[in-house]
């Protein structure tokens, strides 16, 4: 017997640790999909070699051989949907009929059943927990930090489930700026290859940045001694430290893939970021406002304050038992102003009083719809010229929002009202 589970459904579900107890074999959509693939033809494109040099990148795959599309894998804490579009995109600019699938648009088991060159796969960490023969072509855990651990039930176990995606025969394109990723690459087992990426200046054997570039020394003919200019940080939007990374890791995917650099470049032109991740709504009287409902959790909210210098921070939520002094602490200095809302807001209060008790708060109670004008009224009268309103809110939206877009929606109506208003500093 067999049981295709959705991955949302927790291991220890009465049906699924019933199949369990019985020797019943428990697989996701994922895993289902992977056996599902045409067998055939390989129609894989260059790869890393194990020494960190290239295996002839730069070359196209054969299209429309029968077999299986390679899978180019993403995982993560956070960035997972922005780099697996980011990296559709430089696989489309360079000619391949490619997918973004996964946790992420299209479901894979009718992705595979097409005839694709390649598939750019988003998995999420309930995904990876249920499958068991994934070999992607390359894979990138891009960072790793606490989440979603009432589901896994430990902090081990979540970085175990996302350790599936460095299968043997995988490039690991992991993140040098985050132990984790790094720890997982190194301790991997039978990999083709491996390849970091970095916000630094890149050594052989890496993707970074020198200057205004971002560079590839991993995908080169001799990795030693040269360095392929992929694109500018210019390329990159929204521009942020962490999109960055972003980009690096996606360029990674496509450079183990035999995608060449100006294709990579044309890919970062062309993508469009999807809506409630750092996107700027207006600015009002000097003032720009930012939608990053998406930041749910203390690591995505630290990446997008990180991107600004002086911040009138809006969060709340629902914290789903996660920490947040560490956030705090790193982001004090950043901080004009706070405006609190949502059914957890007073653990964040809490950290702001220990750790940045001179930055001024207000605590916005209220849970009807006309909450988030409210908010987004007390954070324009702390902001000055110069200053950025963050809609970053740490927490998950169940609390007051059907949904973290409802949510992002929520703050750009009311930063249109209060923009059609008139300058809040003419007052």
């Amino acid at each position: 017997g067999l049981v295709v589970t959705s991955p949302g459904w927790k291991p220890d579900a009465p049906l699924l640790a019933a199949a369990a107890a019985a020797g019943v074999e428990i697989i996701g959509e994922v895993e289902l999909a992977w056996r599902l693939r045409p067998v055939g033809g390989d129609r894989s494109g260059a790869r890393i070699t194990a020494d960190g040099g290239s295996g002839g990148a730069g070359g196209r795959p054969p299209a429309g051989e029968q077999g299986a599309a390679p899978w180019l894998a993403i995982t993560g804490t956070d960035g997972k949907t922005t780099v697996v579009r980011m990296l559709a995109c430089m696989l489309t600019a360079a000619g391949h009929k490619a997918l973004a699938v996964g946790n992420v648009g299209t479901p894979i088991v009718e992705a595979v059943a097409e005839p694709y060159d390649v598939l750019a796969v988003e998995l999420s960490s309930y995904q990876l927990h249920w499958s068991s023969s994934l070999a992607p072509h390359a894979a990138t855990v891009l960072n790793i930090a606490p989440d979603h651990l009432d589901w896994h039930g430990s902090m081990d176990a979540y970085v175990g489930a996302k350790a599936k995606i460095f299968a043997p025969g995988t490039v690991a394109v992991y993140n040098a700026d985050d132990a984790t990723s790094t720890a997982l690459a190194e301790r991997a087992e039978g990999l083709a290859g491996r390849a970091g990426f970095t916000l630094g200046v890149p050594r052989p054997g890496e993707l970074g940045v020198v200057e205004e570039l971002l560079v590839d020394r991993a995908f080169t003919a001799d990795p030693a001694s040269e360095a392929a200019e992929l694109a500018a940080l210019a390329d990159v939007h929204p521009f942020a430290p962490h999109n960055v990374a972003n980009a690096l890791a996606a360029a990674g995917l496509a450079r183990a893939f035999g995608v060449p650099p100006e294709a990579v470049r044309e890919g970062l032109r062309s993508f469009v970021p999807d809506p409630h991740r750092i996107q700027h709504v207006a600015d009002v009287g000097g003032v720009a406002y930012v939608n990053d409902s998406k930041a749910t959790q203390p690591h995505a909210a630290a990446a997008s304050l990180a991107a600004y210098e002086s911040i009138v921070w809006i969060a709340g939520g629902l914290l789903k038992g996660l920490d947040v002094d560490d956030l705090v602490r790193t982001c004090a200095g950043r901080l004009r102003g706070v405006v609190l809302m949502g059914r957890d807001r007073h653990r964040i209060a809490e950290a702001l009083a220990r750790h940045a008790a001179d930055v001024p708060v207000v605590d916005v109670a209220d849970t009807d719809t006309g909450a988030m004008d409210r908010v987004v009224t007390e954070a324009a009268g702390l902001a000055r010229p110069g200053d950025t309103v963050l809609l970053a809110p740490v927490g998950a939206s169940f609390d007051m929002f059907a949904n973290y877009p409802a949510r992002g929606e929520a703050f750009i109506a009311a930063v249109e009202r209060l923009a059609a208003a008139g300058d809040p500093q003419a007052s």
